[in-house]
């Protein structure tokens, strides 16, 4: 006869300890107690979830994993990579920190995973990621690119490197290199960007002591092999670490139109150098140019006058004490005056932004596996994230674009409690405000919508003042 096991009760929800906090009205003691309802504090991803359904990620991760389990009690590697992306979301830079996101009760729900994969799963995990998967993933980026519409003046691809600092310098790839703090042990990753869209098409990572020229020629044809059809590049801008002349050869078989910095190396520095007469002063009060041929290019020169110009970008010389100058090397024509290339070129500044935000927002910085594609499949997954985030507010009409800590914080980071009420998944936003509710509800029913569908336009015609513009919501 088998005998009844009694269900283990959990004691330690019904005690409390008292703590002495103080107020303005002085010091209040207060019960701290603990609960097992499955509370969560980023009930807000149900919007990205319900998202990357719509999108289809799980079905395009499938397509790209090389895993296959034969356990049945192993994780379904789509869930591994969505609870990653998941914990990067919520604020995570190293695999520690996604696994420490399983002590949230409900998280793993409001993603639509099994479980939140622990550090030792991700371990496991990313180092089953050899090359290949490493290319199919970088896939991803091509993917998220395709619902962007063709502009018939083309698309500007931005070119930039830049060094991810490994301090410990154990990994593959890690190798003593120049970075912002001098020579330290890093990678040094290439990457493409759309100037247009804020979104990444292409990444490569690379070790810390490669050249930012190195491969840079490879890379272009890559990724423009890679590109949706209707993303047709019209300019590509690089700074002067790219400008070479097999990069540049590399452009002119393509037919492409570019503007790379030129270094200000002696040939550069003699027409810097030159006087007063040879230089044209444009509109802009502080700046004058000369316009020349140079080595078979055209070389636009600026010279801007400090005094007047404190702000202005450029190196100085000490030949020419006054001014700082920039060389831009192009194949514009001669019809797009030299001042007009220069401030074509001034919109590459914004790839910087992109790059800092997918190191400190995106955890880039602080993803680094043993082996050096698991590190770069990890890079993958983030910059896939980053893509989705900007493709999720273009889905919900957001007019400006926020950065993911302004996602965090005012759309994702809601605290829910979960439950089966009458027998189907619940969440509840712990939303106490009417106006908050309103713009919840507006958010929530435009997601729900056919994205093709009239009724969107109507419900963000009825959304007034709180239609989705996510930094209004205080």
């Amino acid at each position: 006869m088998k005998h009844k096991t009694s269900r283990a009760v959990d004691t330690t929800a019904n005690q409390t300890v008292r703590l002495d906090l103080g107020t303005k009205d002085g010091v209040k003691s207060m019960r701290i107690g603990f609960t097992d309802q499955r509370l969560t504090a980023h009930g807000g991803l149900a919007v990205w979830t319900r998202f990357i359904t719509e999108r289809g990620l799980r079905e395009q991760l499938r397509t790209v994993l090389p895993h296959a389990p034969t356990s049945p009690n192993a994780y379904d590697p789509c869930d591994t990579a969505l609870g990653f992306i998941g914990g990067i979301l919520c604020g995570a830079d190293k695999l520690a920190r996604v696994a420490h996101l399983a002590h949230d009760p409900a998280v793993a729900e409001v993603l639509g995973i099994e479980a939140i994969p622990s550090q030792s799963t991700l371990s496991r995990f990313f180092a089953r990621c050899g090359r290949g998967a490493a290319e199919g993933l970088s896939g991803l980026h091509r993917w998220a690119l395709e619902e962007l519409p063709e502009r018939t003046e083309g698309y500007t691809l931005d070119l930039d490197s830049f060094s991810l600092l490994h301090e410990d310098g154990h990994q593959e790839g890690v190798r003593v290199g120049y970075t912002r703090k001098g020579l330290k042990p890093c990678h040094r990753p290439i990457v493409a960007a759309l100037a247009e869209v804020p979104q990444v098409a292409h990444f490569w990572l690379r070790p810390g002591n490669t050249a930012c020229v190195s491969g840079a020629a490879t890379f272009l044809g890559d990724t423009l092999a890679r590109l949706p059809a209707q993303v047709r590049v019209s300019l590509v801008r690089a700074d002067s670490g790219f400008c070479s002349h097999r990069m540049i050869a590399e452009l002119e078989a393509r037919g492409l139109s570019y503007i790379l910095t030129a270094a200000l190396r002696s040939p550069v520095r003699t027409l810097c150098r030159h006087d007063d007469a040879a230089w044209t002063p444009t509109e802009v009060p502080g700046i004058e140019v000369q316009d020349v041929a140079h080595d078979g290019a055209r070389l636009v020169i600026l010279r801007q006058r400090i005094l007047e110009r404190p702000h202005a970008g450029g190196k100085q010389l000490l030949e020419v004490p006054g001014y700082k100058f920039q060389a831009l090397r192009t194949n514009l024509p001669p019809s797009i005056s030299a001042l007009e290339v220069w401030r074509r070129y001034n919109g590459r500044a914004d790839i910087e932004n992109r790059i800092k935000e997918l190191g400190t927002q995106f955890g880039l910085k602080g993803l680094c596996c043993r082996s050096f594609w698991a590190t770069e499949a990890a890079c993958h997954l983030a910059i896939c994230a980053y893509n989705l985030c900007v493709g999720l507010q273009r889905r919900l009409g957001q007019p400006q674009r926020a950065e993911l800590t302004t996602l965090r914080w005012r759309l994702f980071s809601c605290a829910a409690v979960f439950s089966h009420a009458a027998g189907k998944p619940t969440l509840k936003l712990a939303v106490a405000t009417p106006q908050r509710r309103a713009w919840w509800h507006v958010l929530l029913r435009q997601l729900s919508a056919d994205e093709h569908c009239d009724a969107v336009a109507a419900l963000s015609a009825r959304a007034g003042p709180h239609q989705l513009i996510l930094p209004s919501i205080a």
